[in-house]
């Protein structure tokens, strides 16, 4: 696939993610992880906004109240964007002390999944999938991943896609929304470094899945049989989340972990980018918070 990517916001982030359309507010939100802060950008006038909380924020999810619900690093919280309040929900999570949360979206079933990661240097499968139920309760869904990522369901709510990093391997579970729960784990696709490993993803309209391809610059898009059906190349290396909104895909980036000579050949990572959308998106989930 060929398309035209442009940027629209040189926000410089270290880690930017958790891409996000509000339809709400028109607007897409993001995060930038180290920095802590949560950035929001209206397509329509080009005005932009930014909340910063207490930790690191790796990913977050739309509220029915309005609120947003927040992954720190070892405990989840609701975040009100007027009033700044932050309301405990959940945590700390059990995990090891050098894993910390990672990628999180709200599923069909009302509840914010998330998953962990391995900060360690020798990383390890020590990683867990949790749900995040309304109540605060921390449900353990899945387990064995080093880096848990690229969460999405298909637009009937009845598949999970997720992905871990590491190793570059993308999978999918059925999912029951009325009561999230998960059956039939299958593995649909491993990708190498030069194939772009998965990162964060989002589905479609027609229930395929876009994986941005974190290590070699492209945005990968596949059938939900794993079949890979095409590839946008990025002008910018280290994408790391999709989003689609209205005509638009929206695609955060990262500049950490970069050396100097990629940084002077490529000044705008860690931007926010966009490329047209060739179909819709699926729908985005609301944490069921009242």
């Amino acid at each position: 696939m060929t398309e035209a990517v442009e940027l629209i916001w040189d926000a410089r982030c270290a880690t930017g993610e958790s891409c996000t359309w509000d339809a709400a507010t028109a607007s897409v939100l993001f995060t930038d992880i180290p920095a802590g802060r949560i950035h929001a950008y209206a397509p329509a006038d080009g005005a932009r906004q930014g909340w910063s909380l207490p930790d690191i924020v790796p990913s977050f999810g739309l509220c029915r109240s309005g609120r947003l619900v927040v992954a720190l690093r070892d405990r989840v919280v609701l975040f009100d964007r007027i009033s700044g309040a932050v309301t405990p929900l959940a945590g700390p999570i059990d995990q090891p002390g050098h894993v910390r949360l990672n990628d999180g979206k709200v599923g069909p079933d009302g509840c914010f999944w998330v998953g962990g990661m391995d900060e360690n240097t020798d990383k390890q499968p020590l990683a867990s999938l949790w749900r995040i139920t309304p109540d605060g309760r921390a449900e353990r869904k899945a387990e064995g991943y080093i880096n848990s990522n690229g969460l999405a369901w298909s637009p009937d709510g009845r598949t999970m896609w997720h992905a871990d990093t590491r190793p570059g391997y993308i999978e999918t579970f059925d999912f029951d929304p009325a009561t999230g729960a998960l059956a039939n784990r299958r593995r649909l696709a491993t990708l190498s470094n030069e194939e772009g490993r998965p990162d964060g993803g989002a589905t479609d309209a027609e229930g395929c899945y876009w994986s941005a391809g974190n290590s070699a610059a492209c945005l990968n898009r596949f059938a939900p049989t794993g079949a890979l059906l095409g590839k946008v190349a990025l002008p910018v290396p280290g994408p790391t989340m999709p989003a689609f909104a209205g005509d638009w895909i929206y695609l955060t980036s990262l500049r950490d972990g970069r050396d100097a000579a990629t940084l002077v050949r490529h000044p705008h990572m860690g931007g926010l980018f966009r490329l047209r959308a060739p179909l819709a998106g699926a729908p985005v989930g609301r944490f069921a918070d009242i």
